[in-house]
């Protein structure tokens, strides 16, 4: 990787991370009983953004040869959390 993927990845991570928490807990307030394949499909996608969100913070605030191995593990994580929820919704919709 030439370019430094890791802020980026940090800010997206943060972002849908936040969004993951805003459906959760509008989930929970409108008392949505029958969501729970929602709920369980939030619970894995917040666990990975946060795993990138670290992953790509120690990535940037590490020496080199670690900056790199946390930055491709947090771009995995990334990637592939994406495909996931995509596959999922489209799937479920």
């Amino acid at each position: 990787m030439s370019k430094e993927n890791s802020p980026h990845i940090l800010n997206s991570s943060a972002n849908l991370l936040g969004i993951c928490f805003l459906i959760l807990t509008s989930i929970q307030v409108l008392k949505l009983k029958e969501a729970t394949i929602i709920d369980d499909v939030l619970a894995f996608a917040i666990l990975l953004f946060m795993a990138s969100c670290i992953l790509s913070f120690l990535s940037m605030s590490r020496k080199q040869i670690v900056h790199k191995r946390y930055e491709l593990i947090a771009e995995y994580f990334f990637r592939w959390l994406i495909f996931y929820v995509y596959n999922n919704h489209a799937y479920n919709v």
